[in-house]
């Protein structure tokens, strides 16, 4: 993909900007639109309900993997150059992170990536927990709670210098990781058909998992012409959401994919609630609900960067290439999330 009329003008790190701008715009109406959330989905799950919920967090997942295995068929990119691909993984850090996250985004009521939306719309409360999830998150990742994330990340690493990569371990064809996206993608139109989800709604949850497309297309493209290296990534929430709070607090900030993506997202969301007519400002019910919301944002800031991601990073970002801590992450933020919503909001209703 010829992007050099857009590099030779702009510079490299306004162009990762740039494209972490389109990433976010499409991500953020998408996500605002489709209503797709993790934690809503798990505690649906968890509750034994296959409704709405799972039905769009399912047709999110699959469709990137669809369009992100489908984009690596055509060479528009490679995941073995991805950097969460690229890198040392850990196993434990994706099991621990993976559970903090996981009960954290069940007290805050939302994970990193739908605060932000939320926030976009006039939620005074995802703001709060939002700015508190960002300096946890640039805390764990070279402030205080940096040792802490160090000591408990390298208990238990993948070998070879490297991340495990799934497909290849279990041997899939080149194709294989796009039959299962379709396979996946299939079973949740069935759920989707017998909860009588209407198509605009259907349209945008796979709009989540195109936005992941287009961030590693873009990306990859970006490394192929760059005279520097260029990270090869796409959406997560984690380290972002750090890089974007310290672009705005250091005397030279340096442009890069994150702080396009996180304002993009932002913007995204903000436009397509308030076209919609959705944007309306809310607040915290109580000061318990406060503490609570306060509480799960400090542990999905520590959880996702730990974890090597958050729910989107490592949920779908990371599990569309097939990333192994991404799944093992996955899973565990799976697994806390229905513990902490059996444990706080089941057990109390």
């Amino acid at each position: 993909m010829d992007i050099l009329w857009i590099v030779e003008p702009l510079g490299e790190p306004a162009t990762a900007a740039l494209f972490g701008l389109i990433t976010g715009v499409i991500f953020g109406v998408a996500a605002q639109r489709s209503r797709f959330c993790l934690r809503a989905a798990t505690v649906e799950f968890g509750r034994l309900q296959m409704g709405d919920r799972v039905a769009v967090w399912l047709l999110t997942f699959s469709t990137a993997l669809v369009w992100v295995q489908g984009a690596q068929l055509l060479g528009l990119m490679q995941a073995e150059d991805a950097r969460m691909m690229a890198v040392p993984g850990s196993w434990s850090g994706a099991i621990l992170g993976g559970l903090l996250f996981g009960c954290g985004m069940v007290l805050a009521r939302g994970c990193s990536g739908r605060l932000l939306v939320l926030a976009a719309a006039g939620n005074l409360r995802s703001v709060v927990s939002g700015l508190i999830f960002a300096v946890v998150a640039q805390m764990s990742l070279v402030g205080w709670l940096s040792p802490l994330r160090d000591r408990l990340a390298a208990l238990w690493t993948t070998s070879g210098g490297r991340n495990m990569n799934l497909a290849t371990e279990i041997g899939l064809p080149d194709w294989g990781g796009l039959a299962i996206g379709v396979a996946i993608a299939l079973f949740a139109l069935e759920l989707s058909r017998r909860q009588s989800i209407g198509w605009p709604r259907l349209v945008f949850a796979s709009g989540v998992g195109f936005a992941v497309a287009v961030g590693w297309v873009l990306t990859y493209a970006l490394a192929q012409v760059a005279f520097d290296p260029v990270q090869v990534e796409s959406a997560t929430f984690t380290g972002p959401s750090a890089h974007t709070l310290m672009f705005f607090l250091e005397r030279d900030p340096v442009l890069e994919f994150d702080v396009g993506l996180v304002p993009g997202v932002f913007l995204g969301a903000f436009l397509a609630s308030w076209l919609t007519k959705e944007f309306r400002f809310q607040g915290f019910e109580n000061e318990a609900n406060m503490r609570r919301a306060m509480l799960g944002a400090a542990m999905m800031g520590f959880g996702g960067m730990l974890a090597g991601g958050c729910a989107i990073g490592a949920g779908v970002t990371g599990g569309s290439i097939f990333v192994g801590t991404a799944w093992l992450a996955l899973f565990c933020m799976w697994v806390g999330a229905i513990i902490t919503d059996r444990l706080v909001d089941y057990s109390a209703e």
